[in-house]
């Protein structure tokens, strides 16, 4: 189950975000002139959570990791980060993953993966080194599924 990290900066957001809401709301109400459709319209729309981050981005690296188990799913901050995990053709190796994403636009910059491996010698778990060419496939399939999803949403 995914479990997400409040961090000052981001619960400090989401205050200031209610807040803004709510002045938004009385605003708009004290507008008047019988566009009581229009304030619903608007107040419904704000009630939809926001994230921090690319949600193209976010989406697909969540796609992208889904087979993993999830320690940590911080969307106002963009980041994800993985347990370990052992894929049953190598059960002497494991793997954890994290995927931090940096900005609001869809960018190759705005994502930087990383990676752990460890494998087992003799019933220990040992660092063990990842290709380079292992974390940047990481990458190229989310920006691939980020872009798709994109696409779709516009067309």
């Amino acid at each position: 189950m995914a479990q997400s990290t409040f961090t000052p900066t981001s619960r400090a957001r989401r205050i200031a975000g209610a807040s803004l809401v709510g002045l938004a709301s009385f605003a708009l109400a004290a507008c008047g002139g019988g566009n009581d459709e229009r304030l619903r319209a608007d107040m419904a729309a704000a009630q939809v959570t926001s994230i921090g981050v690319n949600s193209y981005l976010w989406r697909a690296s969540l796609e992208t990791l889904s087979f993993m188990p999830l320690t940590t799913a911080d969307s106002a901050g963009g980041v994800l980060i993985t347990d370990w995990y052992v894929n049953p053709d190598s059960p002497a190796e494991r793997v954890k993953v994290s995927v931090s994403i940096l900005d609001q636009d869809l960018r190759a910059d705005a994502l930087r993966v990383a990676a752990s491996r460890q494998v087992n010698q003799n019933g220990t778990w040992v660092e063990a080194p990842v290709q380079a060419a292992t974390i940047q496939r990481l990458e190229d399939i989310i920006l691939t599924k980020a872009r798709d999803l994109r696409r779709s949403t516009v067309m």
